[in-house]
């Protein structure tokens, strides 16, 4: 069995590029195979919001990402982002990025350009990864998304998540995991459970941040000597013959 192990920089990185260059390094140092950031426009989903400058700082533009993309490129580390409106994912595929992620919101199609943005990932024919924490209509993503590898996690949308809400037997159907749980326990009973089913190759997200990290993602978020621990853990388990 594989694990993907992604790193979810999301707004950790407080919109400098000092410390989103930071937890890349960190997150290669600690052993994940990617970083992931999220891609949308403040205007498009967090109009009003009472941490409209918090939110804004955070917002990653094209020229922010094309720098980042390049130096994730020049450690040796998979860089890429959850897309929210289609000029972004044009943008990514200009910059190669090699898969995209649809997060649980855009799979609703409640937000604005969300059905835009899946029909443009399609074009990319690229492999996706889908998160179902919000529910969505899996069967019209798939519809859509026809031509491209997918990848569905599971994944309850809240922040940070109870362990005790987790449905293990749920859980199971799925070959990716999107986690907002505290700590490492989660992602390595999914780790065991998919061993067990024989599964070749699983996807799992943890939400990580900087020790110092104050962001609106960092409550929820571990920093990245717990991904170390994490990972250091999933590669333990990958030897298991079950």
């Amino acid at each position: 069995m594989k694990t993907y192990v992604v790193a979810e920089i999301a707004s950790n990185w407080e919109g400098n590029l000092t410390k989103a260059k930071k937890l890349i390094r960190e997150s290669k140092i600690s052993g994940a195979n990617a970083v992931k950031f999220q891609m949308w426009r403040a205007s498009d989903l967090y109009a009003g919001h009472s941490d409209w400058n918090i939110i804004k700082k955070s917002e990653l533009t094209f020229e922010k990402a094309r720098k980042l993309k390049k130096y994730a490129d020049s450690i040796g580390i998979e860089f890429f982002c959850s897309a929210f409106y289609p000029e972004a994912v044009k943008f990514l595929e200009n910059i190669k990025v090699k898969r995209f992620k649809i997060a649980s919101r855009t799979c609703t199609f409640h937000d604005p350009y969300s059905l835009e943005t899946i029909r443009s990932i399609s074009e990319c024919k690229k492999p996706v990864v889908i998160s179902m924490g919000m529910g969505g209509n899996k069967a019209k993503i798939k519809k859509i998304l026809g031509k491209n590898k997918l990848t569905f996690c599971y994944c309850i949308s809240e922040y940070p998540t109870d362990l005790k809400k987790i449905n293990w037997r749920e859980a199971k159907k799925f070959d990716g995991f999107s986690d907002h749980t505290l700590g490492i326990i989660a992602p390595i009973i999914f780790t065991l459970i998919k061993n067990q089913t024989k599964t070749k190759n699983i996807f799992i997200e943890k939400h990580v941040k900087l020790k110092n990290s104050i962001g609106p993602d960092a409550s929820s978020s571990m920093d990245t000597d717990e991904l170390k621990l994490l990972v250091q853990q999933i590669r333990i388990i990958e030897k298991i013959k079950s």
